[in-house]
């Protein structure tokens, strides 16, 4: 969480997570455990498709806050 806190480029939210993924953009990748089934698996299969490493986050409010939102969030990435 440390690297994604302190990285200069990322994309937060899951449709911002899967552009950088399609674009090659992303270099891990954090999503939320308790978030919707559909999301969460539509995320990890991305990244397992673009050979992305993935951080379960126990919760899409910690993700938020990490990312300086004051609401959940489902992903971010943090891109290179």
């Amino acid at each position: 969480m440390e690297m994604l806190k302190s990285a200069t480029k990322k994309a937060v939210g899951t449709k911002a997570v899967l552009r950088a993924l399609a674009n090659k953009e992303a270099a891990c990748v954090y999503v939320a455990s308790d978030i919707d089934t559909f999301l969460y698996q539509k995320v990890t299969r991305a990244c397992a498709e673009a050979a992305v490493p993935v951080h379960k986050v126990e919760s899409n409010k910690e993700l938020g806050k990490v990312c300086g939102l004051s609401i959940g969030c489902a992903a971010a990435a943090v891109c290179k």
